[in-house]
């Protein structure tokens, strides 16, 4: 067979320089365009002697290997660059070139196929394709390629570039491309679509949901949005809508994997955990080992407080693969769970194994921390929660200093003067209870004692409040002009109505009848102003603990969503101290408004503990809140199995075993090791 032309390498010219592309990659690129291919080799070895497995260095010294003539060279070259990079779309795309240089047909098909089965974005492998699939006497895949050709063509250059730098992991790039287009251009469905799945990849959904709305409003028959729609929705906890999404999408293609997945994962967020385990299942019959929804379904066992099957459950998603860090964590996440030998030898194995991904190395580092930890060996089980951190760290996009300034925006706006004049404002209603707090803080055990009363309902950490300050924040840029809390000051009497209306109405899906209801999310300390303004009748009750305490058992844990501030020992003891500052805040403003109840003084005194709290909850003392151990109802949080036993004090000073290891956490904390524990208005009473 005659080579296809093979005068290009696959690197974009108009791809934007990124975090991933040093200037020395970006001079070997140069040095490729002006095909002084020689000089590129002895470049790149520099670089990877520097930085082994850089990924541009490797496959422009493939590129410029397979036009200096040296194919076996360029083959050795991507096989490392694979070790490194497997998910590489332009690897496979070089590999297929190097075939059609050697006149090798099906390879360079396998190859290419590849390719764009990783990143549909690259108009060069799909022309490749084409052309081998004519002189293979394959009309109709030439016919396909030739398609997909013809589709990215039609596309705005800027927009195929960014979704080939977006497929490839390069997600800032994509994002600057793609954004630029955007002002430049206007609305163009498939560049609010990429932007969309952007901020997906970042598990950013406000934004997404506004632009996937916006996609299907123009295309309400564009299928893969809408399915990204509903997954967004979920995300956001609107699963009611989720599912509606899910509904029409089904009726075309109700066997659908990815579909039944989404519509379980929409049934547990409504609390119908059977159901959802009923298509967990579904899924599991006739098909391939599948370690994720063996995962899913001890989630939900997990949560209905079948402890034993959830656990069998964890067990065979670790059987499905053994590499799968997320099925040994949750096993440690249980708290109670202990492992076996032969368990902590394959966990060593796999955060051994220079092939195992990022994300299954943290999760099994956490696991590890534990499983050692409760051997007894700190030293080790230190080491491996820090491991952890370090690896979880950098995918989060956790800021400091908007905490901190946003907090500053709240003293300044939500003054005492500020919400004297707006007195009576909001809806009356007195049914939901706040329980806000930092996570790991002992809220989980508080929840369970008031969902423990006859009058109480238990949800679950709802995102209401935050899904209204999201739609309050807008898209302005908040680090230097904040619309929220700023906003607050414009709204009316009406809006702040209107607003308690909307949250009761969107929570009714979580409750049963009864008379009040629990919204555990501890994020929402921040926003007390705004709950205020809202619901000046709600419950507000602050979950505190000792900081070191608090603090270590946050740096200990892996949290599913969220959080991000929980994943170095600076963030978290300059978190802690926010929190400090804002609580101070709102008990100087509203004093009274909100009960705070210390984890340690419920350990020391449960009874007298559960006596203050209903009391300030305007509750009739109940035995059961005391025996709150002895409540079946499900629990989502890192604590259920801890609030499925009675009071225990052994957690009070788990953190000193550390001591050695966490003076810098000390450190940084500094006066709120002491300031965390202040007298407050003991007549606090929620109104």
């Amino acid at each position: 067979m005659e080579p296809a032309p093979v005068t290009t390498f696959p690197l974009p010219a108009s791809a934007p320089v990124t975090a991933a592309t040093s200037g020395e990659a970006m001079r070997l690129r140069e040095l490729l365009r002006q095909q002084r291919f020689a000089e590129v080799p002895p470049a790149a070895q520099a670089l990877l002697a520097e930085s082994p497995g850089q990924r541009d260095a490797l496959l422009c010294m493939a590129i410029a290997q397979r036009f200096l003539g040296q194919v076996p060279e360029a083959f050795n070259t991507l096989a490392i660059l694979e070790q490194h990079h497997p998910r590489f779309s332009r690897l496979y795309e070089e590999r297929g070139r190097c075939h059609v240089a050697l006149r090798q047909g099906p390879p360079a098909i396998e190859a290419f196929l590849k390719a764009v089965h990783l990143n549909h974005a690259l108009p060069g492998a799909w022309g490749m394709l084409e052309g081998l699939y004519r002189m293979q006497g394959e009309p109709h895949n030439a016919a396909t390629a030739a398609s997909q050709v013809a589709t990215l063509r039609d596309l705005p250059q800027e927009v195929v570039v960014a979704t080939g730098l977006f497929a490839d992991g390069e997600l800032e790039a994509a994002e600057g491309l793609v954004r630029a287009y955007l002002l430049k251009h206007g609305d163009h469905i498939e560049a609010m679509r990429l932007l969309a799945r952007i901020g997906i990849a970042h598990k950013i959904y406000f934004d997404p949901q506004v632009l996937l709305a916006a996609v299907l409003e123009r295309a309400p028959d564009y299928r893969a949005a809408r399915q990204e729609y509903a997954f967004v929705l979920i995300e956001l906890h609107r699963y009611q809508e989720g599912r509606r999404e899910l509904d029409e999408l089904m009726k075309a293609e109700p066997e659908s994997r990815a579909l039944k997945t989404l519509y379980a994962a929409a049934c547990v967020g409504v609390g119908e955990h059977e159901a959802a385990i009923g298509l967990y299942r579904e899924l599991l019959v006739g098909g391939p080992a599948d370690s994720e929804a063996h995962l899913s379904i001890g989630h939900a066992l997990k949560t209905l407080g079948q402890t034993q099957s959830a656990i069998d459950a964890y067990r065979r998603a670790a059987d499905c693969r053994a590499d799968f860090g997320d099925a040994y964590w949750s096993l440690a996440n249980l708290k109670t769970y202990r492992f076996t030998a032969d368990e902590l030898t394959r966990m060593q194995s796999v955060l051994a194994a220079p092939a195992t991904g990022v994300v299954d190395r943290y999760h099994v580092g956490f696991a590890l921390g534990k499983a050692l930890e409760d051997q007894g060996d700190f030293a080790a089980s230190f080491r491996h929660y820090q491991l952890g951190n370090e690896l979880k760290r950098p995918e989060c996009r956790y800021r400091a200093d908007l905490i901190e300034s946003n907090t500053q925006q709240q003293i300044k706006v939500c003054s005492a003067d500020f919400f004297a004049a707006r007195s009576g404002w909001g809806n009356a209603s007195p049914d939901p209870f706040f329980v806000i707090g930092l996570p790991r803080s002992g809220s989980t055990l508080i929840e369970q004692i008031l969902a423990s009363h006859s009058q109480v309902e238990g949800t679950q950490e709802l995102p209401n409040v935050q899904q209204i300050v999201s739609r309050l924040r807008g898209f302005g840029p908040e680090a230097h002009e904040p619309r929220y809390p700023r906003i607050l000051a414009s709204l009316s009497a009406e809006d702040f109505r209107q607003l308690g209306e909307e949250y009761l109405a969107d929570t009714r899906i979580y409750r049963s009848g009864r008379p009040h209801f629990i919204d555990k999310m501890p994020n929402n300390f921040r926003h007390v102003g705004l709950i205020h303004l809202m619901l000046p009748k709600a419950r507000i009750v602050d979950a505190r603990r000792e900081p070191m305490a608090c603090c270590f058992s946050n740096f200990k844990q892996l949290f599913a969503n969220g959080q991000e501030f929980t994943y170095s020992v600076e963030d978290i003891a300059r978190y802690y101290r926010t929190y400090l500052d804002l609580m101070r805040h709102w008990d100087r403003v509203l004093p009274g408004r909100v009960l705070r109840v210390y984890h340690e003084d419920v350990v020391d005194d449960l009874e007298g503990s559960v006596r203050r709290l209903l009391d300030f909850c305007g509750l009739e003392f109940e035995p059961q809140c005391v025996a709150f151990h002895e409540n079946r109802r499900s629990v989502r949080t890192a604590s259920s199995e801890q609030v499925r036993r009675a009071i225990y004090r052994d957690g009070l000073g788990q953190w000193k075993s550390f001591e050695p290891w966490l003076e810098p956490l000390r450190g940084a904390l500094g006066d709120a090791l002491n300031s965390y524990r202040e007298e407050q208005d003991t007549h606090a009473t929620g109104s």
